[in-house]
């Protein structure tokens, strides 16, 4: 089995891209699973149970989603080998911009749109400075020179990563991401022993544990102050 990792900030793209992708997929006689991870809410599941494969969600709540996602992926990749699927493709929103669900000898695609702003590349920290392959979406509305200058700001980021522009509307590039995701000699059984490309975001403080008030006689564990200068 193989398994690829998708990443980008919320409605980017990341789930018309891989329907259209993995559309392909079946055209290719492969069996695609597809796990979506979120926050509080998605309905998306329900685009991907229309194409007949097996789909799952979860949803992070209070926690933070990329702890969330790391905690689950090994039981997600044991539901995947008991399908017998060909690909397992997990989904999951980079919701704080620091978000860093990629695996070290695994795919790892992120998915940002031109639409998010011309410095939104320097923004966005691993999910996008750590991915194998970059996915420009939404590249219809712009003109071609925003085009090219957005991108070229995603490469001053991820300079060794491959950057394609793919329209989840038509489609238009979808098979081509199909070919470069998708690696037949990989053999995904277990992740027991496998590590991440980058630490999780650390926080261990009061309201992580479910403080409400605000002062400093209720801050313990991790907290950072920010620096304002001389008062």
């Amino acid at each position: 089995m193989d398994l690829i990792t998708v990443s980008g900030p919320p409605s980017s793209g990341k789930t018309s891209i891989l329907l259209k992708t993995i559309d392909h997929f079946i055209r290719r006689g492969l069996k695609v699973g597809v796990v979506k991870f979120d926050c509080l809410f998605t309905d998306d599941d329900e685009y991907f149970k229309k194409l007949n494969i097996p789909v799952k969600k979860g949803l992070s709540g209070s926690l933070c989603p990329d702890h969330y996602f790391v905690s689950n992926i090994e039981e997600v990749v044991e539901w995947g080998v008991g399908l017998d699927i060909d690909i397992l493709i997990t989904e999951s929103a980079g919701l704080c911009n620091r978000c860093s669900p990629y695996i070290k000898g695994i795919k790892a695609v992120c998915v940002i749109d031109n639409l998010s702003g011309i410095n939104t590349p320097k923004k966005i920290g691993p999910m996008l400075k750590s991915a194998d392959i970059v996915v420009i979406t939404k590249g219809d509305i712009v003109s071609q020179a925003e085009r090219e200058v957005f991108t070229m700001k995603v490469q001053s980021v991820n300079p060794k990563a491959i950057i394609m522009h793919v329209n989840g509307l038509n489609g238009q590039g979808a098979f081509e991401l199909s070919t470069l995701i998708y690696d037949e000699k990989q053999d995904v059984k277990t992740l027991e022993g496998m590590t991440l490309r980058y630490p999780m975001p650390s926080a261990l403080c009061s309201y992580c544990l479910g403080e409400t008030r605000i002062g400093k006689k209720h801050q313990v564990g991790n907290v950072r102050k920010i620096d304002l200068g001389d008062k």
